[in-house]
């Protein structure tokens, strides 16, 4: 599908998220990378096979009181 030089990274790549954006829809939530990969805003994304990999977004910092440090 990637038609840029250098490619960009196929969806079996570990770094297949660096591909570039094809299709961008902020208003339901989802970008197109030329790999074929649907990104979520959630963090979640679905591969061309069929895969779903479920969001994977960090754990909020827990914030110290000010009086603790």
């Amino acid at each position: 599908m990637c038609e840029h030089a250098p490619s960009c990274p196929p969806a079996t790549a570990s770094d297949h998220a660096a591909a570039r954006v094809v299709a961008f829809r902020p208003e339901q939530g989802w970008s197109l990378l030329c790999n074929g990969v649907v990104l979520f805003d959630d963090t979640g994304e679905l591969l061309p096979d069929g895969r779903i990999i479920g969001p994977h977004r960090p754990s909020p910092r827990q914030s110290v009181p000010l009086a603790a440090r």
